[in-house]
């Protein structure tokens, strides 16, 4: 066995290639990345080196120190992580104070994570810290008819909690807390890492208005289903706006039982 049979590298790779197939990843778009647990750490310790210097993150990430990440690599193709890992991902090392990182595995050739790694460590951090350290998945896509909605609704976490809610039934379920959106930034920086991160303090999806989406969950099932329930309510809601709007929908009379039947707290400003 070697560390491409690793289950943890073999789930990373069908989540990349499950949102290809999906046709979220045009080019080099979107990026993964996934914490690491010890006893992952400890059984790739055989495959990792240390002869790459640490390099600044961009930001800092101090309850992230001495952690470990497997993350897709800029300007890789998410289509080609599943074909050869090794020369699409890599696992990093975060030292103690949480400021650098050097590659230990991956990127055969050379090259380094993905340019939003600031987005997904700050992000790993707040959802570290308000789990319990249970979510290790983050996952940006670039979901087609969530994008296309953000240049017709208003850019308001309610608008698109409320929309997204009623174009099907498990969505409130899925995602009871509702989604954030963070207006038009340019990625890859401090900035709109901290605007994510901040919503992701409340939510689990943050839409990056006419970019993509950004999840958090405990594993890559979880963050692809949610990823996936997300998108398919944008896609119902393209439609239904396509038909001409909605002649009648899910009542907040109806929410409230929804939220009493399957034991989630639906917040009252979303079904206002």
């Amino acid at each position: 066995m070697g560390i491409l049979d690793f289950e943890f590298i073999k789930g990373f790779a069908r989540c990349a290639a499950d949102g290809a197939a999906m046709g979220w990843h045009e080019r080099n778009g979107g990026n993964i990345s996934y914490r690491l647990k010890e006893a992952e750490v400890a059984l790739s310790a055989p495959y990792l080196s240390d002869v790459l210097p640490w390099q600044a993150i961009g930001t800092e990430v101090p309850h992230l120190g001495g952690e470990y990440f497997l993350v897709t690599g800029s300007g890789r193709y998410i289509r080609n992580v599943e074909l050869d890992p090794e020369g699409n991902i890599c696992i990093i090392e975060l030292d103690e104070s949480g400021e650098n990182y050097r590659i230990r595995w991956g990127l055969r050739g050379g090259g380094r994570p993905t340019s939003e790694l600031p987005s997904h460590l700050m992000n790993h951090q707040v959802k570290f810290l308000a789990t319990g350290g249970k979510h290790r998945v983050i996952y940006h896509a670039h979901t087609t008819n969530l994008i296309a909605l953000t240049f017709v609704l208003p850019l308001k976490d309610e608008v698109f909690t409320r929309e997204l809610w009623e174009m099907m039934t498990e969505c409130p379920v899925v995602f009871p807390q509702g989604v954030g959106v963070v207006h038009w930034m340019v990625p890859g920086g401090r900035e709109i890492a901290v605007a994510t991160s901040k919503l992701m303090e409340t939510y689990d999806v943050a839409i990056w208005a006419h970019h993509g989406t950004f999840v958090s969950g405990e594993d890559f099932d979880l963050a692809f289903g949610l990823m996936h329930c997300v998108e398919k309510a944008s896609e119902v809601l393209v439609k239904v706006l396509a038909m001409g709007g909605k002649r009648q929908s899910i009542t907040p009379v109806d929410f409230r039982q929804l939220a009493n039947d399957f034991n989630v707290t639906l917040e009252e400003r979303f079904l206002a």
